[in-house]
Order: structure tokens, then C-alpha cells, then sequence
């Protein structure tokens, strides 16, 4: 290997290089990410003056108290204890097992060799926003109160706990009536009870607010910080290779002199070791400072990575924290490189040590290979351990002993995510690495459970950390192993061990339940066969069928193979996953399945999208309809122009709607799915927009005609749309098919476009004219350009993420219970959703509706969208492709600086957000608007995004207090899926009777009599009736609408109410429309042409200043009063129960 370096640089299969490539890349990269981070540097960093005021009197204090013991000879142990309890009431805090009350082990109390300060709190690499700051001051054991074998059998930490028990009745005694002494477990190792100091001192700024004489009274005491003092063996006591990974020295009695074999005890082992490396890694840290100027703060900014995702030295917090991190950085700054030199450089800046560190973690899987800093005197086997392993060659210890397989696990994930986000140059580097709180499971996970501790388990391992500890090893096995390349990541966990009083016996877990987080793989979750060993290969097969016991089954398939097989009978992806652990779970655990309690928390927005095998089959019907569709208009022989491509532009074909679609039947309207044509470029239009309108009449009357002739089973129907103008699109054509199945067909003209961009660019044009075709222009656009190219994209991605479709149904559903989905724009949804699937950092890419979902609530919760825009870049995706039938290409790669220009340039144009409000840059509209304005109007408003923003905001509160609770069933559906209709200053109730019946128009009915449900919608190609005593709705299926009645109602009274009163609906089965008076616009001076009903002010009256307060003069009294005017509530209301009629069945107004 030394022979050939270049091999060795080679990029591995999982993505490793080089220390050299990995320093080259971090100096050649933008400074932006070093700039964020000396400024996240000097934010971090603590007062410690302020922070741990008089903490060096305590400490002087607590050695005074240790030093003033009185030493004792050596005591049966049983009578130590005693004599302790019943002098102090003091409880001595043995380890399990504690010792026998016959033993012979004896007990003494010797004055310590040694007290020293070590920690974060001398290294100075604490940060304000960490949880715990504690102050860890050692006392070394006395050599005369040990001896040689004490490492065997419990026997040291018996006299350690003794030791303890000793110090705490001194500081009880001398400084107990000033602070709180407890006990707790040193990093929740059950082995290392410690003695808890915690200071109570006085708010200093409370105490600057009260009085002197109400101090006592009113004054609270706060805990400001917490001294740990720590009993440990001395350097190098116990004999090293005596103490090794592969020793057992936890034996049964009269063993402890027998060469037989015991069983490992690794974790007892490696306690051993640290707890006589206090001062030994003190001085490793202490010359990392020394040569790295910059050590301290990678320390730092490797403390703020890992706290935000959840890790710690406990080792209820994976066993990896802040001493682990900095003590590994300091030992790559020696050794870890190639012949055993330094993989650091320690002129490394502070984010470039950070980043090389995270490579590391990043390239080695401590699990699968021992990691060996220096050059190990043992051989690999005798280094080896059945978890992770980082070993420390000079000081022969394991500095990942108290980590299990699971948080070694999620440590390589984590570290792969952040290396590959601080190589993504377009991501949001800074704010994923280190603001992000990450460590939320049910934003991280896939898949959320928990498992109570069955109370047949037992557990006849020797490692002391207890049945608990040694269930979430077996459970995180069994399931890694029977989920396989599902699963990306397998978490198992449990809760930290609480501290406890002196008098007290040790604490227990506070539940007995775990904790099971897992994360899937989409490409392989939703596998319902899984293939097994040959049955040739009798050895594996006979494996394969003891781990899976009767569910293992020998099958042969097409190609001739037998393969031992598993066979999942759910069509869910995450029900599969589920399937599996509740069938191996009881297998492996040897309990019935009725005796596991394994709770899952994953279905509480099951009841609102719910995930039915038949969604995927009903959105492909929908698409084989529309191929269907477009064959027999391309077949279609007498069309004056060849057809270029028939595009779909609806959500129901890129699997996007909360329902998914349904073809009609005679009770229901078909609801029409939206394509547009493209004809080949002729010069035969018209070069006048309005005729031009006229000849797309044409052409849909001769394609209805036509297909009517060619198919029997299609009628179509000529509707007209909506317009203000002749330059508008005016018609549209219904094509129904006898299956139900229907499409509204609209016309492109490529001359259309080029006429109006001459209008909007023609000067000698009033003002006028030119804006209004400026708006057709772009409303032409977004129909014929961008939302074809949306539905290709959308449609891509929901191949490609399994859990976009879901992800973007359930978002569509909260939008619709908050009422706001009449303001949104459903392809700006889309982008919602799509967004956190192409830049998921720092998390991986969600596999469930559930993940997916929440991310979005994430998203929307911390968007600024004041100032920063939405960019979707596809440019990385190299199987987007675009259609081969269209004329259009993929863009360049998106800029994401020239978006936020443009956003700026906006802001500085329109500061109050009439025009824009919402930025969404796609690579087709790079100018961000196209999927944001509706008609020349911001969609949504200003007032809507900032509702959006703060219900997505509470959302996320309720999801960060409830944690994996949001999982529950019903739970996501009553906490985040239930409008309060109470934030509505207006109600309106509408007739959900008189809603259905609107809604269905049938063949040759009067036009009058429903012309606000039918849109205006015109029938042509009349059926004559077969019978003439059975009436023409008889077995006739009703027209398509051309736009929902609740929906044309809302419309109407958005348009004639735009200024004082903001509506909000949701989808079309919503019988609620809420309304808002807008603040801004109550009081102002009068002008022709104002929206809604205004009435003159009442004198003194007041009132919010309005938009309009610029035509009010400051101070104008007299005659300038009766030029204000404020809006008339009461007629408003009244005249909204005149546009409505017998569609309003009541209104209810706040306060009344």
C-alpha cells in the first residue's frame, strides 16, 4: 500500500478520501461559512465570571470539607455502610450487584492523593445554549485504600462508591445548609456514582427590582450551576494488560484465582481505565491548545454539532460528547495519517479542523473496523469489541466504550449528512450544520415506536449497565438485522438516569419503556417479497430459517431458483415495516406477541390522506385516461393544424390532489381534468388577439365535433370562461367519456404571445393598456409555459420520492382545514413540498407522508419570505428530462443570489407588497413569479403569508412539545388539523344542500337557472332523449362545472370586497368561509372607486390609519372631517346575504 499512495487516495465505495483532498477542498471554499461561524463563535462563547460567580470559594470549600475527613482502618464492608447510615443518613450508592451482607470485602478512608479541576469549565469550551453546566472536580483515591486485584469483581467501585458516600457526608455537614446535594451517575454509567454540588444564589436582576426589606419574601433561589465531584483511581493503578477488551473480570465467587474462561466484560473494563485518565487526557487537551491556536474553538463549534443533534457523553445521549470530540480532534493533531503521522494540521483554522473532523466521522465506521489512533502494542483481536471502537494506543483505552451499535450508527449518519451538506454549495450550509435543532424525532424519523420492557426478559450478560442497556442491544440487533436494506438507520434508546438524595438507594431508569426511531430506505420499504439463501447453500439457509423461524419458506420462481422466502402480506410501506417488527420483535424476545407492548406512532394523519394501496392505481387510471384522450385527438384526421403535443396541466396527473381522482357517475358532476394543445407554427392565425380568440372557438367546436363522430362513447361540451376582456382566453372544451372520465381542453397560439408582448412593450400605448397586457402576458404564460413544465416535473419527482405525492396531499389538507388554500396557488404547494425533498438538509430525504409533511411545517415556520425567495434547482437531477414533445429545455442552473437580487429589487419597488409577496424561482421561471401571482395579484397576500407563517409556526411549537405523541392516532388530527374559527371576525355558513344541488346541471337545462354554478358554461352537441316519458336527467350524467358555486361565491366577494374584508376558504366540500376585517383600511379619506361600502366617520372616531391616509391631511379639522369615511360593517354583511341568497344558510358575526 505505501508503495502505491495513489490507490490509497482513491475515492471509497462509501464515499471516503483523503485528509489531504478534504483540507484542499476546505481552503478553496467560499469564507461565507467562516464567516458565520466566527460570528456563531462569539455569540456562543460564556461569561464565566457571571455564569460560575464564587465558584472557585466553593471549590475551596468542598476541598477544605474532603480534606477535614477522619481516616478509619479498614471494615467488613456491611459494617461501613451501617456506620455511615447511621452517623450521616447516608446511604453508601453500591453498583448492581451490590455487595453480599456476607462478604469479606473490607472498607477504609484514607486522605486523597490528589484534587485537580478538569473539563470543559478549564478548557473553557462552553456555550451559552448547552442544557448542563457543570464544573467536574476530581479526587484522586488514595493508593492505601486499594489493592492489587481490586479490579476484579466490582471490587473498586464498591470502595469508590464508599469513597463517595464519605465525601458526601463532609459536604453535608459543612456546606449543605448553602447548597443541594445529590447523587448521580457520572455520564449514566451505573458504575460511577458521583456527588452533585448545586449552588443556590439569588437572580441578579430580580434582587436589583425588590426592595431590601421583601428579599426574603419575594426572592426565588436559581440554580446557576452544578460542581460534580468526582472519586478516581490513579493514574496507571490498575495493570493495563490485565484490563483488556477481551478480559472477564466480573466472575462468579471463588473464580477470581481460576484460569477458566469468563465472559468479556468490555464496558467494565474500559470504566476501569477512564476512571484513571482524568489527568492523563487533561495534558492531551492541554498540548492540542498549545500547538493549534484554533483547537479551542473547533471544540467549541463541535460542541454546538452535536448538541444540536441530540448527542452528549451520557450514555443515554449516544456516549459521544463534547470530551470525545475534542479528544479525538487532539489526537488526529498527533497521529491518525499515514505512517502513524498527524492528520491535522495545526494551522488549520477553527471551521476547517471542524470539517476535517466531521470527514472522519464520516469515512469510518467504528462498528464494522476498530479505528486505532497511533500504533496498538495488541493485536486487533484483542482491541476488538462487540461495539464501536476508537482506540487510544498510548493511553489503551476505548474512547467510544460508552457508545452502543445504535448511536455509533446514527454518529456515521449524521456526520455523512453534514459532509455531504458542507460539499453542496447551493445549501444553506451554516443554519443546517449548527442552528438547526436536528435531534427532533418526529422531523428526523420515519418511523417512531416504543417497547416496554417485557418482564420475562432477563439478562445474563456481566455488563453492569443492566437488562435495560442489554435489552436495546438485543432489540436494535434483531431489528438492523430483520429490516435489513429497508432501513437506513436503526435507533435504540432509552431515557437518562435521574439523580437521587443522599438517603436514598440508587435511582432506576425512570420508565422501563424504549424508544425505536428508524429512518427508511424508499427504494426498498415498500418490498413485499424478500429472497433468502439458496437452498443449496445449506449452512446460510439453515440461519436464514433460525432467525426467522416459521415465517421462512421454501418457494420456487420463473428463472428455476428455491429460495428460502418471506412473504409480508400489507401493501403499505411503513404498515410492511411494521408487519416485520411485530413478528420478530416476539420471536427474538421469546414472548408471545400479545405480551410485547410495542406502541407505533406514525398513523395519527392516517384518517386524513389516507394511504390506500388503490391510490396509485387510481392516479394511473386518471393518466391512462388522458393517454387514452390524447391518442383520439391526435387521431383525429380533419383538424386544420398538426398536433405538436397535448400537455396535462392538473394536479389529478402528477398525483397531487388530496383525494385521488374519481371518474363520475350519474348522481355526480365529472370534475374535468385541465390539458392545453399545442398546434404547429402557422401563419394562418390571425394577427389580432381578439380574433384570434374567436378562431380557438373554432377549433374547439371542430375538435368536439370530430371526436364526437370518431368515438361514440365521448360528448363535449363548449363552455365559455369568465372574461373581462376581449383579449382573454374565452372558451374551453369538455370532453366526457361514458367511463366518467373528463378533460377541458384549452388552445395555445404561439402568435398570441408575441402580439402581447408587443402591447406591454408598445410605448406608444397608454399606461393602462400596457399593464393590462403585461397581466394577460403572464397569465398566458403560467397556463401554456410554466405549468406544463410543472406537471412534467411534479410528476418526475413523485416517481422518484415514493413520499412526495402523500407529502403533498397532506400539506394540501392542512391548507384546506386553515381555510387558506383558496389564497395559494395548488402548484406553489407543490413547491412547498417538493422543496424539502431536493434540499432536505440537514436530514436525509423523507420516506413517509408523516416526515415530509412536518418538514414543510419546518420550512414554512422559518421562511422569511420577506426577504428570501423559494428556489427549486433541478439542475442537480440528472434524469429530469424534459419532454420530448415540447419545445421547451432545461434552464441553466438556478441562481440563488439572482433570486434574491430580484426579491430585493421587488422590495425596493413595491415596500408595501401589493404586487409581490411570496418569490418561488424555479429553473423554468427564474424570475420567481409565475407560481405566486394570480391575474397581476400577489397569491397569497400579505395578510394570508403571515397567517400561513404563524399557524405553521404554533403547528411546530405543538410538534417540539409533543414530540413522538404527534404520532398518535387522532393526535396530529386534533392538534394540528383543527381550525379555530373563532380568529374569523365574520363566519359565513353555507347551505351544503343547496351547495350540491347547484353543482349539478344537466343537458338542456335553463342556462338562467344555474348560471353562477355551471361558470356560464354552455352545452353544444345536445342528446336527443330516447323516450319521451322519461325526463332528460333520467340516467344522464350531470354537466361538468365550470367552477364550484362556493368557490364562484368567494370569488366574487374577494373581488367586490378586496379592500376591507379578506376571505378564507378551504376545498370545495368546506361549508365555512371565514372573513377578516383588514385593520389597515377601516378609516380613511373618501375617493371615487373605493372598494366596498364606506359610511362618514363618526366624529372622534377612530380607528387603524389606512393605506388611504395619504389623501388625509395632518391636523385638518372642520370641513376635512366630513371627508372621512370608515367602513360600513353592517352593510357589508348585509349585502354579502344578498350576493349569496338561498347558497347562505346563516352569518355569524364576532361579537354579536
Amino acid at each position: 500500500m505505501a508503495a502505491n499512495p495513489a490507490k490509497r487516495r482513491k475515492l471509497g465505495p462509501a464515499g471516503e478520501a483523503s485528509m489531504d483532498q478534504a483540507i484542499s477542498v476546505a481552503v478553496r471554499q467560499p469564507t461565507t461559512f467562516v464567516l458565520e461561524t466566527d460570528e456563531l463563535l462569539k455569540e456562543s462563547r460564556l461569561d464565566y465570571e457571571k455564569t460560575f460567580e464564587g465558584v472557585d470559594d466553593l471549590l475551596r470549600r468542598i476541598k477544605a470539607a474532603i480534606e477535614s475527613i477522619e481516616p478509619h482502618e479498614p471494615l467488613p464492608i456491611a459494617d461501613a455502610a451501617k456506620r455511615l447510615k447511621k452517623a450521616h443518613k447516608i446511604r453508601v450508592p453500591f453498583p448492581e450487584p451490590a455487595p453480599p451482607k456476607d462478604s469479606n470485602y473490607k472498607l477504609a478512608y484514607a486522605k486523597p492523593d490528589a484534587f485537580n479541576v478538569v473539563g470543559s469549565y478549564v478548557s473553557k469550551t462552553m456555550v451559552r445554549t448547552q442544557d448542563d453546566r457543570a464544573v467536574d472536580m476530581i479526587v484522586v483515591l488514595p493508593r492505601a485504600v486499594l489493592q492489587e486485584k481490586d479490579y476484579l469483581n466490582m471490587r473498586y467501585f464498591y470502595k469508590r462508591a464508599y469513597y463517595a458516600a464519605h465525601i458526601a457526608a463532609a459536604l453535608h455537614r459543612e456546606i449543605g445548609a448553602t447548597a443541594s446535594l445529590e447523587y448521580e451517575y457520572l455520564h449514566d454509567n451505573p458504575l460511577l456514582p458521583v456527588v452533585a454540588v448545586t449552588t443556590k444564589r439569588m437572580s441578579t436582576k430580580k434582587s436589583k427590582k425588590i426592595n431590601e426589606e421583601d428579599t426574603n419574601a419575594n426572592a426565588q433561589p436559581q440554580a446557576e450551576f452544578r460542581v460534580r465531584v468526582i472519586p478516581c483511581a490513579p493514574d496507571g493503578y490498575f495493570p493495563k494488560q490485565k484490563i483488556t477488551a477481551a478480559a472477564g473480570l466480573i466472575r462468579s465467587g471463588g473464580d477470581e484465582d481460576k484460569k477458566t474462561l469468563h465472559p468479556p466484560t468490555p464496558f467494565y473494563n474500559s470504566t476501569l481505565k477512564a476512571d484513571g485518565s482524568f489527568v492523563l487526557y487533561l495534558r492531551v487537551l492541554k498540548q492540542a491548545e498549545k500547538t493549534c491556536a484554533s483547537f479551542g474553538d473547533a471544540c467549541i463549534l463541535g460542541r454546538i454539532w452535536l448538541q444540536q443533534r441530540g448527542f452528549g457523553g451520557a450514555v443515554s445521549r449516544g456516549g459521544f460528547g463534547h470530551f470525545e470530540w475534542s479528544v479525538l480532534m487532539a489526537l488526529l493533531l498527533q497521529t491518525g495519517g499515514r505512517k502513524d503521522t498527524a492528520a491535522l494540521s495545526p494551522s488549520l483554522n477553527s471551521t476547517q479542523l471542524f470539517k476535517a473532523t466531521v470527514q472522519y466521522l464520516a469515512a469510518m465506521d467504528f462498528c464494522k473496523k476498530p479505528f486505532v489512533l497511533g500504533q496498538a502494542k495488541e493485536a486487533l483481536d484483542a482491541i476488538r469489541e462487540p461495539g464501536p471502537v476508537i482506540y487510544d494506543a498510548v493511553r489503551q483505552l476505548n474512547l467510544a466504550y460508552k457508545m452502543s451499535a445504535s448511536s455509533a450508527d446514527m454518529l456515521h449518519q449524521h456526520a455523512k449528512w453534514t459532509h455531504a451538506l458542507l460539499n453542496d454549495k447551493l445549501a444553506d450550509q451554516f443554519t443546517s450544520t449548527f442552528i438547526t435543532k436536528v435531534d427532533q424525532p418526529s422531523l428526523m424519523y420515519d418511523l417512531n415506536a416504543s417497547l416496554e420492557l417485557p418482564d420475562s426478559h432477563t439478562d445474563v450478560s456481566p455488563d453492569p449497565r443492566g437488562k435495560l442497556a442489554s435489552f436495546c442491544t438485543k432489540v436494535h440487533s434483531v431489528l438492523k438485522r430483520a429490516l435489513g436494506n429497508r432501513a437506513q438507520l436503526v435507533s435504540v434508546g432509552t431515557v437518562a438516569l435521574p439523580r437521587w438524595t443522599l438517603s436514598q438507594h440508587p435511582a432506576k431508569p425512570a420508565e422501563s419503556r424504549i424508544s425505536i426511531h428508524i429512518i427508511f430506505d424508499p427504494a426498498n420499504m415498500s418490498r413485499q417479497v424478500d429472497h433468502g439463501p439458496p437452498a443449496e447453500d445449506k449452512k446460510d439457509a439453515e440461519k436464514f430459517r433460525r432467525f426467522w423461524g416459521e415465517k421462512s419458506e421454501l418457494r420456487r420462481f420463473k428463472d428455476g431458483s428455491i429460495l428460502e422466502t418471506l412473504i409480508w402480506t400489507s401493501t403499505v410501506p411503513a404498515e410492511i415495516c411494521e408487519e416485520i417488527m411485530l413478528y420478530i420483535l416476539p420471536l427474538h424476545l421469546k414472548t408471545t406477541a400479545n405480551s410485547v407492548s410495542l406502541t407505533f406512532y406514525g398513523r395519527g394523519f392516517s384518517s386524513l390522506v389516507p394511504a390506500s394501496p388503490a391510490d396509485p392505481a387510481a392516479f394511473a387510471a386518471a393518466r391512462a385516461a388522458f393517454e387514452t384522450f390524447e391518442q383520439d385527438v391526435r387521431g383525429l384526421e380533419d383538424i386544420p393544424l398538426h398536433v405538436r403535443q397535448i400537455a396535462p396541466i392538473c394536479a389529478e396527473l402528477r398525483n397531487a390532489t388530496v383525494n385521488p381522482p374519481t371518474f363520475g357517475t350519474s348522481k355526480t358532476a365529472p370534475k374535468p381534468m385541465d390539458v392545453v394543445i399545442f398546434f404547429e407554427a402557422s401563419g394562418k392565425w390571425p394577427e389580432n388577439i381578439a380574433a384570434i380568440q374567436r378562431a380557438k372557438i373554432a377549433f374547439l367546436l371542430k375538435i368536439g365535433s370530430l371526436l364526437e363522430e370518431a368515438k361514440r362513447d365521448v360528448t363535449t361540451h363548449l363552455g365559455l370562461e369568465d372574461t373581462r376582456s376581449e383579449l382573454e382566453n374565452l372558451a374551453f372544451l369538455d370532453v366526457v367519456y361514458e367511463s366518467g372520465a373528463a378533460f377541458r381542453l384549452r388552445v395555445h397560439s404561439d402568435l398570441e404571445e408575441v402580439l402581447l408582448d408587443r402591447r406591454t412593450k408598445d410605448k406608444t400605448l397608454d399606461q393602462h393598456t400596457r399593464t393590462e397586457s403585461a397581466t394577460l402576458l403572464s397569465e398566458f404564460r403560467r397556463l401554456y409555459t410554466h405549468l406544463p413544465l410543472h406537471t412534467t416535473m411534479i410528476r418526475t419527482y413523485a416517481t422518484r420520492f415514493p413520499a412526495l405525492s402523500p407529502t403533498i396531499r397532506l400539506l394540501k389538507r392542512w391548507f384546506d382545514a386553515h381555510k387558506l388554500t383558496v389564497h395559494f396557488p395548488p402548484d406553489l404547494l407543490e413547491l412547498f413540498a417538493l422543496h424539502v425533498f431536493l434540499s432536505p438538509h440537514p436530514w436525509p430525504q423523507p420516506s413517509s407522508a408523516t416526515t415530509g409533511f412536518l418538514r414543510v411545517l419546518f420550512f414554512l415556520s422559518r421562511w422569511d419570505w420577506r426577504s428570501e425567495p423559494l428556489t427549486i434547482d433541478t439542475s442537480s437531477q440528472s434524469n429530469l428530462t424534459p419532454d420530448p414533445d415540447n419545445n421547451t429545455s432545461l434552464s441553466p442552473p438556478l441562481d440563488p443570489a439572482a433570486a434574491s437580487t430580484r426579491l430585493q429589487a421587488w422590495r425596493n419597488l413595491d415596500p408595501a407588497m401589493n404586487r409581490v409577496v411570496l418569490l418561488a424561482a424555479t429553473q423554468s421561471d427564474p424570475a420567481g413569479t409565475a407560481h405566486t401571482t394570480l391575474n397581476g395579484h400577489p397569491a397569497p397576500g400579505k395578510v394570508v403569508a403571515a397567517r400561513m407563517t404563524a399557524l405553521a409556526r404554533s403547528a411546530c411549537r405543538v410538534v417540539r412539545e409533543k414530540g413522538i405523541e404527534i404520532g398518535a392516532p387522532d393526535a396530529g388530527r386534533q392538534l394540528l388539523f383543527v381550525p379555530s374559527l373563532n380568529d374569523f371576525d365574520v363566519r359565513i355558513v353555507l347551505d351544503r344542500k343547496v351547495l350540491k344541488t347547484a353543482a349539478r346541471v344537466w343537458e338542456g337545462e335553463d342556462a338562467g337557472s344555474s348560471s353562477a354554478a355551471r361558470g356560464d358554461d354552455v352545452g353544444v352537441g345536445l342528446a336527443t332523449r330516447k323516450f319521451k316519458n322519461l325526463d332528460a336527467r333520467t340516467g344522464s350524467m350531470p354537466l361538468p362545472v365550470g367552477t364550484h358555486p362556493a368557490s364562484l361565491l368567494v370569488e366574487q366577494l374577494s373581488r367586490a370586497y378586496a379592500g376591507p374584508l379578506v376571505f378564507f376558504r378551504g376545498a370545495e366540500d368546506d361549508t365555512v368561509v371565514g372573513g377578516v376585517w383588514n385593520p389597515l383600511v377601516q378609516r380613511r379619506s373618501f375617493r371615487v372607486n373605493l372598494l366596498g361600502n364606506y359610511k362618514p366617520a363618526a366624529a372622534g372616531g377612530g380607528g387603524g390609519d389606512g393605506d388611504g391616509d395619504e389623501d388625509m391631511e395632518d391636523g385638518s379639522e372642520g370641513e376635512e372631517e366630513d371627508d372621512v369615511v370608515e367602513v360600513d360593517r353592517e352593510a357589508i354583511v348585509a349585502e354579502i346575504a344578498r350576493i349569496g341568497g338561498d347558497l347562505i344558510e346563516r352569518i355569524e358575526v364576532k361579537g354579536q
